[in-house]
């Protein structure tokens, strides 16, 4: 059965052990169980609202064994980030519940003056002013972290924005991204792992595919999805697949026979998704065009974004002129090329994003090569068989595509 697997149980709270205040059926009795079986329990939430003590306070009251040690909370996880990183002042956006645990931590949450952080939970009460002064505090330097990026959450009357929502708000106008604490993001996992000696049986257990079992994966654990709504996701290598499902806690000491392994498939789950392309340029020597990329420090083919309105065919055409100065037209679609494992970008920002790139074959038609300084460092002709050391692992394959001169295009 599913408990005889693991050591280490990460249970998600609300939507797993209750629902507003109303126990699930079966979270008391399986959580019995598991203290029988002398596994280790730890609770995960990313409700940043209350003290770790709080929560505890609420199992019991919900007849649920539990000690305040057993939880794991964002707001208590960003004091420890906090503290850590010698952070003493800090404008919030939270709870008073919120601010003690930073207290607790010595950590200081200012109204007014200069700050070294701004740390956005949630608070129903938060106001405009509020926002707006996180934003100036962060461009002028203060770290920007938020303890979750949940966006909503259901109310009485209907969905409630959450911490998220007043995240992206200060994101798109000081155009930073923050550090976050809570899931799917590592701290809030990995804080849990130390508690639990790092144990390598270990597996989260929630309800939400975007936070729990996408976070879970992402740290190497299995991951349990407690579903009531069928879910699917139509790529098999998607980290929101659970390892298996369940409708109640009682179900992990049931046998499961479509427990499914989870590998990691070889690259870092993106952000976004997003249409790119990439030109093959040969001069009369019949030497390739290379770039030097300033965000990584390799080479590679001149290759860009599609804004919007634009056809793919302008996309490349604009790129190569603004990066390397030359007019160039467009002769034939080489490839489209969207395996995760080479077309994952992760940026200097902490973004990353699946490029789905199509590439072409150009040929010059004037300008002067330069490299613009903003997105390439450098621009040079190289012979195909003499290509730089540091070259983008895709670009080999698809310069080869270009010159195997096939009659139509690849798709990689």
């Amino acid at each position: 059965m599913l408990a005889e697997r693991y050591d280490v149980f990460l249970i998600d709270l609300d939507g797993v052990m209750y629902v507003g205040d109303e126990l699930l059926p079966g979270s008391r009795e399986a959580v019995e169980a598991l203290r029988r079986m002398g596994k280790q329990i730890y609770f995960l939430t990313n409700d940043p609202r209350y003290l770790r003590r709080e929560f505890c306070e609420k199992l019991l009251r919900l007849g649920v064994s539990a000690q305040e040690e057993e939880f794991i909370t964002p707001g208590w996880t960003a004091a420890h980030y906090l503290a850590r990183h010698g952070i003493r002042r800090v404008q919030v956006i939270g709870t008073a519940s919120l601010r003690a645990e930073f207290a607790n931590q010595g950590i200081q949450a200012v109204t007014t003056g200069e700050c070294q952080a701004v740390v956005v939970g949630y608070d129903e009460h938060a106001t405009l002013t509020e926002v707006e002064q996180a934003v100036r505090q962060i461009e002028e330097g203060a770290l920007f972290i938020a303890t979750n990026p949940d966006l909503s959450f259901p109310g009485k009357e209907g969905r409630q924005l959450a911490t998220g929502a007043i995240v992206q708000a200060i994101q798109a106008a000081s155009r930073r991204i923050p550090v976050i604490i809570g899931k799917p993001y590592p701290p809030m996992f990995q804080q849990a792992l130390h508690k639990a000696g790092n144990s390598s049986r270990t597996v989260m257990i929630g309800d939400s595919p975007d936070t729990d079992i996408l976070g879970a994966h992402q740290c190497g654990l299995d991951a349990i999805l407690v579903e009531r709504t069928a879910c699917r996701y139509p790529a098999a290598s998607d980290y929101r697949l659970p390892n298996v499902r369940i409708t109640t806690l009682l179900e992990l000491f049931q046998h499961s026979s479509d427990f499914r392994e989870w590998r990691d498939p070889g690259f870092p789950w993106p952000d976004t998704i997003e249409p790119g392309v990439t030109a093959v340029i040969l001069n009369s020597q019949g030497e390739v065009l290379l770039v030097e990329r300033v965000d990584n420090g390799l080479w590679g083919l001149p290759s860009g974004h599609v804004e919007k309105a634009e056809t793919v065919t302008q996309a490349i055409v604009r790129e190569i002129c603004e990066e390397t100065g030359l007019a160039v037209a467009v002769e034939k679609l080489v490839g489209v090329y969207s395996e995760p494992a080479t077309q994952v970008f992760s940026y200097p920002s902490g973004k990353r994003t699946h490029f789905i790139t199509l590439c072409f074959r150009c040929s010059i038609t004037g300008g002067r090569l330069r490299a613009d300084k903003n997105e390439v460092s450098r621009a040079a002709f190289f012979a195909v068989d003499e290509l730089p050391a540091n070259l983008l692992p895709m670009h080999p394959q698809w310069l080869k595509d270009a010159l195997n001169k096939a009659a139509a295009a690849v798709i990689r």
